[in-house]
């Protein structure tokens, strides 16, 4: 019983201490705009899911070896 009173315990005090800052305060002000944020998670969903096809057409044989990519990568 003891050890789940400790249990217990240890877990409300981590629970507790691990407080969230908002926006505004503590100083903390976002590094992009909302829309800069969403354009780069677009980018990376784009990015993301032009790799996961090169892997299926891969794994199909659909395109010729030898090509690491057909689409232009900066």
């Amino acid at each position: 019983m003891k050890k789940f009173a400790y249990l217990g315990l240890v877990a409300c005090t981590l629970f507790v201490s691990t407080g969230c800052a908002r926006p505004g305060e503590l100083g903390w002000t976002p590094a992009y705009t909302a829309r800069e944020r969403g354009d780069m998670i677009a980018r990376n969903w784009d990015y993301e899911g032009k790799q996961m096809q090169d892997d299926i057409d891969h794994v199909l044989l659909l395109r010729p070896a030898g090509r690491l990519t057909v689409w232009n990568v900066r």
